[in-house]
């Protein structure tokens, strides 16, 4: 059998949209905009539904999407739509107690808009880190115990190789090895998505 190399998230939802990639996309991604709803006080049925308009603008406009090879381009793109959704939504929960006592909601989605500003720049650290966690999270099972053992002891705790070979039993290039094709497999995976 011959192994394909795998296509990455984001070019698999632009070129050949399938449930199973945008159901990833969305477990991927749910998490984290659930968090940052959360922060600006969207939370419940709210919050799952403004998740589902975010998500359903992403699947409307993911194919006239270009990545235009800058740095967080992707990231920016889901950021504004967030914007966008929960602008919406305060527009039409204006006469809410509780949203007009906090004056402060729309200020908070100018600083997230504006990538010049802390409230963006913690955006796209958050957004990276969380990334690169949940994917290492859903790509685990592709891997047999020992390569992900391997793997996690030099890369994740930082220790020697030799070291981690004679704790697994294993030798130093199988080591690598597993290092080398983790790696390799979390870039396709996590191309365009984190820069």
């Amino acid at each position: 059998m011959i192994e394909t190399t795998p296509q990455s998230l984001l070019q698999r939802l632009r070129e050949k949209p399938d449930e199973e990639g945008w159901k990833r996309l969305i477990d991927l991604y749910t998490p984290l905009l659930r968090r940052w709803l959360s922060q600006t006080g969207v939370d419940g049925s709210d919050a799952d539904d403004l998740l589902q308009e975010v998500f359903l603008a992403v699947v409307r406009e993911m194919p006239s999407f270009h990545h235009n090879q800058r740095n967080g381009a992707f990231r920016s793109w889901l950021r504004t739509i967030l914007v966008h959704r929960l602008r919406g939504y305060l527009r039409g929960r204006r006469r809410s107690p509780q949203l007009a006592a906090d004056a402060s909601i729309p200020e908070t989605l100018d600083l997230l808009e504006d990538e010049s500003s802390d409230l963006s720049r913690l955006w796209d650290r958050e957004h990276d880190e969380f990334v690169a966690r949940r994917l290492l999270q859903m790509i685990e099972p592709e891997f047999a115990v020992s390569t992900w053992q391997a793997f996690c002891r030099q890369v994740i705790d930082g220790s020697d190789p030799g070291e981690v070979a004679k704790e697994l039993g294993i030798s130093i290039d199988s080591v690598y090895a597993a290092k080398s094709r983790v790696l390799r497999r979390m870039r396709r995976e996590i191309e365009g998505l984190i820069d």
